[in-house]
């Protein structure tokens, strides 16, 4: 009987630890060089509640990173009701992942581990199967051909967070991002390599 008194100190637990990351999001994506006491401070916590929820600075950098992959996952469903195509849902998608991978790209030596690599690992499927739901909603309406791979796709979309920083690499990876929408269209078949030779 225990077990109800502990939920609203896990509850409340949990909304803070959500409250930090969102907080760290934000502070991450304005400075990498944000330090942890800045980003408790900004919070409203005291360092020994981040230290407790984010023992080192990378702790806190792929819970961050999680968090956000995980909500643009979820994201799927109604970015889709609230765009006007499945094409528009498409390149909204994209433009966010972009900027959560640029985020996490940005953070430096913290990153080049193995934890990292987990973490990449581990939100490497659920991404995928998000891209093949706005892939299936485009398909529905016509706008990319049948048949396309998820995995291929989310590769090839990679020049996203590739393009450069401030308005210049915005601009091109808008154009980019239409080369690649043309690429997937209705009208376009890809061969295999002509293997004849």
């Amino acid at each position: 009987m225990a077990e109800p008194a502990n939920d609203p100190l896990r509850a409340d637990a949990l909304k803070n630890r959500e409250h930090i990351l969102q907080v760290a999001h934000d502070a991450f994506a304005e400075s990498g060089t944000t330090s942890l006491n800045a980003i408790a401070k900004r919070a409203g916590v005291g360092p020994g509640t981040l230290y407790r929820h984010f023992p080192t600075r990378e702790d806190l950098i792929l819970a961050v990173y999680r968090h956000d992959v995980r909500r643009l996952v979820d994201s799927v469903p109604d970015v889709l009701a609230a765009a006007p195509t499945p094409l528009d849902a498409f390149r909204a998608w994209f433009h966010t992942l972009a900027d959560y991978v640029r985020l996490k790209h940005g953070l430096g030596e913290a990153l080049h581990t193995a934890a990292v690599q987990d973490a990449v690992n581990e939100t490497y499927a659920p991404v995928t199967a998000a891209v093949a739901g706005l892939l299936r909603a485009c398909e529905e309406d016509g706008s990319v051909r049948p048949g396309l791979d998820a995995a291929d796709v989310l590769l090839l979309m990679g020049f996203l967070w590739r393009v450069g920083p401030g308005e210049e690499g915005r601009e091109q990876a808008g154009r980019l991002m239409e080369l690649a929408i043309a690429g997937l269209g209705p009208d376009n078949t890809v061969n295999g390599p002509d293997t004849s030779h």
